[in-house]
């Protein structure tokens, strides 16, 4: 498979709205269904007020199959987990641009170890935060909820900072993917990719759809 460009749409299934009693048998029928990349969320009880899992899930994964894992750390310190979740087999591993630890000096160190680098921002910080360090990422994640918990509502009001990413990406001759996490479903999908973004993390709409590969076909299509 070639790897996806900014101009691919890029459909990225949540684990942590699978069932969790039989997660081998969730991440092949996400396969199946036609998922691109596995969307791994890392809650620390810290940075964010939930715990979801660690290194050892995302071994699991990876162990499970050959699937893009995009590993997504929202813990308070990124930069000391950071060899960890490399070595449990992260493909992408994106950090947060609030969290404590010196942004420019992790995302070299991700893309040194080999792995593609991302960077993220909660809707409440504004896309100036990120701006410095646009050359260093492979993709920007704009969460379109507050982090923490799945099943909330799509923040419209995140879609200006979609198009200013897009706007800086183009006017630089960048190529970094810009993603969106939170609410998304087919009609969110589309919004957020007429605003420019290509890569749709989707965790009840995809796995608790009565039809998954149908709910990812939609999301793709939006």
């Amino acid at each position: 498979m070639s790897t996806p460009t900014c101009r691919d749409r890029v459909v990225a299934p949540s684990l942590l709205a699978a069932d969790f009693t039989q997660v081998g048998e969730e991440v092949a029928r996400a396969v199946r269904s036609g998922a691109d990349w596995m969307h791994l969320d890392i809650m620390d009880g810290h940075f964010v007020d939930n715990i979801s899992f660690g290194p050892a899930m995302v071994q699991t994964v990876d162990a499970l199959d050959d699937v893009f894992l995009d590993v997504h750390l929202m813990i308070s310190r990124p930069d000391h987990y950071l060899d960890r979740f490399i070595e449990a087999g992260a493909d992408m591993v994106t950090v947060h641009v609030e969290a404590d630890h010196d942004v420019a000096e992790t995302l070299v160190r991700i893309r040194a170890a080999g792995r593609h680098a991302g960077l993220a921002l909660n809707p409440a910080t504004p896309f100036e935060a990120v701006e410095p360090f646009l050359e260093q990422i492979d993709l920007l994640l704009c969460m379109t909820v507050v982090p923490g918990f799945g099943g909330q509502s799509f923040m419209a009001e995140v879609l200006p900072k979609i198009q200013a990413a897009a706007a800086a990406r183009h006017d630089r001759g960048l190529g970094f993917h810009i993603e969106v996490d939170g609410g998304i479903v087919a009609e969110t999908a589309g919004r957020c990719a007429r605003a420019g973004a290509n890569v749709m993390v989707a965790g009840s709409s995809t796995f608790r759809a009565p039809d998954m590969a149908a709910a990812i076909e939609d999301i793709r299509r939006a």
